[in-house]
């Protein structure tokens, strides 16, 4: 029987899937323009060049796609944070379950909400990773003026391979025919080296490098050139920061958690037995603690999220990606850098945007937790 008044009523679980949704929409909504300014600035730096600063990355969107460049890739951010947050939260959940069983006063521990959190946050990370790739690269597109479309059939006459190697990719004829002349001064034995360079799909591009990640954003286009293994790029740095950004999130959401209640114990009459007896934390309180554990994580993962939008940003084809299995290739670095997946070359930019990662995860996480209290009291 529904509850008068409620839209759910008595279906507890259906009402916190519910409350869920619209709080991770709400925080999704709410944080997006900074994830995207936060993202392009993390990318717009090449070793130690930083070529782009806060304000010229938002004038360029705003040049670019205008307002709604802000929100490039919300629609894939709201589908990886459902499963991801309700992974994290449900994990952590369970393992605390497992934790607190047996125990008079129901207490967790720092050490075991950390290691619960940094579980939880290796599931997560498994769980977004694919559709932070297309987010990522819906919001480089928004600050890259596109491209004029030859003709299909000129395209399709001159390049007959670019449908196959580099799909959706219109090439710069002007750069090719800049190319074909510097190659016309030699003097090769093949009978069409042009043709046959039109064969190699870098030269395709006209350019000799791989297309943009905003040029190969759409998942077909991913799958066919890079390969089903190219939606879980960035795996490695992706597991690493959930895994300290949720195990420093629970661990001092925990510590602050505790901290409130046994504040508030002191002030009764008589003094609780122990802190459950306090009663529950008020939403205002645990959605302020949940903003400053957020600030405090970002802040400790900030390089490896660094590391994975880099990433992700880049275009690799599934037959070079064949080629490095066949050679044994290892990626450089330090053994940490290499089990991180963090490049030598991004030493000098991971801590770029770290200003903008922390407000944004501070509000999300208030946002979240505070709209989750707001939905479930409406709901329930």
């Amino acid at each position: 029987m529904v509850g008068a008044g409620k839209p759910l009523g008595d279906s507890v679980f259906a009402g916190h899937a519910a409350a869920g949704v619209a709080a991770i929409s709400a925080s999704a909504v709410a944080v997006h323009p900074l994830d995207t300014v936060k993202s392009l600035l993390q990318l717009s730096a090449t070793g130690s060049k930083q070529k782009m600063g806060l304000r010229q990355v938002v004038d360029r969107v705003m040049s670019v796609s205008g307002p709604a460049g802000l929100y490039s890739g919300l629609g894939w951010s709201v589908l990886g944070k459902l499963p991801g947050l309700g992974a994290r939260f449900g994990a952590y959940e369970l393992l605390t379950a497992f934790y607190k069983d047996g125990r008079e006063d129901n207490r967790v521990y720092y050490s075991e909400a950390m290691l619960a959190g940094i579980t939880a946050g290796a599931v997560e990370a498994f769980l977004c990773t694919p559709f932070e790739l297309f987010k990522l690269r819906s919001q480089v597109g928004s600050a890259i003026p596109l491209k004029a479309a030859n003709p299909a059939n000129v395209i399709q006459e001159s390049f007959p391979l670019l449908s196959k190697l580099l799909p959706g990719y219109v090439p710069d004829i002007r750069v090719w025919n800049s190319s074909v002349s510097l190659l016309s001064n030699l003097s090769p034995k093949h009978p069409d080296m042009m043709g046959a360079l039109k064969q190699h799909p870098w030269m395709l591009t006209g350019s000799g490098k791989p297309p943009l990640p905003s040029d190969v954003q759409v998942p077909s286009r991913v799958i066919a050139l890079e390969g089903w293994g190219a939606l879980w790029r960035g795996l490695r740095p992706g597991i690493a920061r959930d895994c300290v950004f949720s195990g420093m999130f629970f661990s001092s959401w925990q510590f602050i958690h505790t901290a409130i209640l046994t504040w508030k114990s002191v002030s009764m009459k008589p003094e609780p037995r122990n802190l459950e007896e306090a009663g529950p934390v008020s939403p205002i309180a645990s959605s302020l603690a949940a903003g400053f554990s957020g600030v405090l994580a970002a802040a400790a993962s900030h390089t490896f999220d660094t590391a994975k939008s880099r990433s992700q940003c880049t275009v690799i084809p599934k037959y070079i990606a064949l080629e490095r299995r066949f050679l044994k290739w290892r990626a450089p670095g330090m053994w940490i850098e290499q089990m991180t997946g963090i490049s030598p070359a991004d030493r000098n930019v991971l801590f770029r945007g770290i200003g903008l990662r922390m407000a944004r995860s501070g509000i999300a996480s208030f946002t979240l937790v505070g709209s989750y209290y707001l939905a479930i009291d409406y709901i329930l």
